[in-house]
């Protein structure tokens, strides 16, 4: 068995690690307490090619695969797990769609954007009453002359206040099957609604949409007519790999400044990582985040092979948020009352961690799949 990263991998993951260690956790906490998205950051992270690596060199990625991109995101969420999101969504949710059915002139003029960090894109799934359940999805759209028109409402849309680009599901036809339309922001009938307060991740704006006879022409339909669900359950595996990898990368930052709070805090006498309760902590952290690691690249190794991930993909995004928690909430323990305080990172950490549990499917969710699977 071979563990070793190639070379290309070796070196994405020393670039945004370095990106990260000299850029991006220095300003980590005025990008989350500015509440703002972080455009610049977002836009610096396109130039570095962040955005096309899983995707190839005809639309303007570097086609280095599933593994790639989650080192890259794993570094930048080690700094901040707002940059990193984003990020994800602009890798993945918000572009494959584009990228599988859109035609050229969607390529030309919107995908290759986006892939630059241009564009902001990002996809709609969630509806008041649908999470987690596909079947509840209420959002229709009316065949028209030349197009659709969708009406309805999502909520919980990553980014939505600062997106151009939707890729939104909706029910069509006789039978109701989903649908994915590509909507531009300046799409007549789409009203961006409030925003969602949020515990963390504060530089990444969280808010409702609403569709009111919003026209969507013909060749802004993404797919056949009623074959979306198929077409995302096919990248769930990716998104739960994509969002174990945000989660090991805050971790990671947490386990660091944990270690290094404890190499330089000393009580009665002697630096506190010489204690042995502080040092059964940072090995169970360790330990975890190692173990978490593995299966999220193993499982992002087999969506590159084109094998079948289904369960470990469903199994890494599981244990890597869960675990990932836990960690976080151990290095606010080890900085003691420093951990509450907002000067330091691990309270930030301990914020933002939770936003994992959710995209991607739930904890509980995700169980009862890993037991399908086990019993089919």
């Amino acid at each position: 068995m071979d563990f070793e990263l190639s070379e290309e991998q070796q070196l994405v993951r020393d670039t945004f690690r370095r990106i990260c260690e000299e850029r991006i956790k220095p300003a980590a906490a005025a990008i989350d307490e500015a509440h703002e998205f972080p455009r610049r950051w977002f836009k610096e992270l396109g130039d570095l090619g962040l955005f096309g690596l899983r995707y190839p060199e005809s639309v303007g990625g570097s086609n280095l695969g599933s593994v790639a991109c989650c080192l890259a995101i794993s570094e930048v969420a080690s700094g901040s797990l707002s940059l990193a999101a984003a990020s994800a969504m602009q890798s993945l949710m918000g572009t494959d769609f584009l990228y599988t059915f859109g035609n050229e002139d969607i390529h030309d003029r919107l995908l290759k954007p986006a892939i630059q960090g241009d564009k902001i894109s990002t996809i709609c799934i969630t509806e008041p009453g649908a999470g987690s359940d596909l079947s509840s999805i209420s959002t229709s759209a009316e065949k028209v002359d030349g197009g659709y028109r969708l009406n309805g409402q999502k909520t919980w849309i990553t980014g939505a206040p600062v997106a151009e680009l939707f890729t939104v599901f909706a029910r069509t036809g006789k039978d109701a099957r989903l649908t994915a339309f590509l909507v531009e922001r300046d799409f007549p009938g789409l009203t961006v609604g409030r925003a969602i307060e949020k515990m963390g991740c504060w530089a990444l704006p969280t808010s409702e949409l609403f569709f009111d006879d919003c026209f969507v022409p013909d060749d802004h339909r993404l797919g056949e007519e009623g074959g979306a669900e198929s077409s995302l359950r096919k990248i769930l595996g990716e998104i739960r790999v994509l969002t174990s990898a945000l989660a090991i990368g805050v971790a990671r930052g947490a386990l660091d400044e944990a270690l290094e709070y404890a190499g330089q805090r000393k009580q009665f006498g002697k630096l506190i990582n010489r204690f042995q309760a502080i040092q059964m902590k940072l090995a169970e952290m360790g330990t975890d985040l190692e173990a978490a690691t593995h299966l999220v690249h193993y499982a992002a190794w087999l969506m590159d092979r084109n094998k079948p991930h289904t369960r470990e993909a469903a199994m890494a995004k599981l244990f890597a948020t869960e675990r990932a928690v836990d960690i976080c909430d151990k290095a606010t323990r080890i900085l003691g009352s420093y951990g509450y305080a907002m000067e330091f990172a691990a309270q930030r950490h301990f914020r933002d961690i939770r936003f994992t549990l959710y995209g991607g499917g739930t904890s509980e969710i995700l169980k009862l799949l890993i037991a399908r699977e086990m019993t089919a």
